[in-house]
């Protein structure tokens, strides 16, 4: 059974906001955590397939969330009787769902980023220790396609990211109003934001289902022969 934590606030926002400060303290360690992933052999080529495999995961979870939520605040536009306390405990817990499923595709876009970032640094100082011209030509013509599929990747992940934060103000907003309001005038403002709302879900999970496609083909552009972890 899903829980419900009453908070208020913009969440993703504040998250948001100490993401750098996060980011900033997780770097002093990420070389650490890859020399030991990598002395398991592992390499961060593998380390980035797994996150990338996650992130997906989690937009396919925040997908099907926000579709849920969305269904279940069109139902409550019908209510016809009842108790109002009900309506409102409905919609907070899919609201509290909804951003735990928003905050862990935030988490995970992060940890793609943090591994990619590394490993193409890696590949890039690595270029210099060749001495047969065609291979570090070939590597590097390999460095450039990976960055491309990356990045087309990375922009598709945090587009469909940013257009979360505008459908959960919407709902929170309905959540917070229902709240203190628990009459007749307050289901009507739910009809009367539905329309919206329904755009605003529409748009967010085609740009989900975009990223998804994406982190499938950037995977399929990692596949191959395994590559050993440095140092071997």
């Amino acid at each position: 059974m899903r829980k419900s934590g009453l908070g208020s606030g913009n969440y993703l926002t504040l998250a948001g906001l100490l993401s750098p400060i996060i980011r900033l303290i997780g770097g002093r360690f990420q070389k650490i955590y890859f020399q030991m992933v990598e002395s398991a052999g592992r390499h961060k080529r593998d380390i980035l397939v797994a996150r990338v495999d996650n992130a997906r995961g989690s937009l396919e979870e925040a997908k099907e969330q926000f579709q849920t939520a969305l269904e279940k605040f069109s139902a409550l536009t019908q209510f016809d009787g009842g108790a109002l306390e009900d309506v409102y405990r409905q919609l907070k817990i899919e609201f509290d769902y909804s951003m735990s499923k928003a905050l862990a595709v935030r988490d995970r876009i992060d940890a793609v980023q943090d591994v990619a970032e590394a490993l193409f640094r890696e590949w890039e100082e690595e270029l210099d220790q060749y001495t047969n011209r065609s291979l570090r030509a070939a590597s590097r013509q390999k460095l450039k396609l990976t960055q491309q599929h990356y990045a087309q990747l990375m922009s598709a992940m945090r587009r469909a990211e940013g257009k979360i934060d505008p459908v959960l103000r919407v709902f929170r907003d309905q959540v917070l109003f229902l709240k203190h309001n628990l009459n007749a005038q307050a289901i009507a403002s739910l009809e009367g934001e539905l329309a919206g709302m329904s755009h605003g879900v529409a748009g967010l999970i085609q740009a989900m289902e975009r990223s998804i496609d994406h982190a499938e083909v950037f995977m399929r552009t990692l596949s191959g022969p395994r590559a050993l972890p440095a140092g071997s």
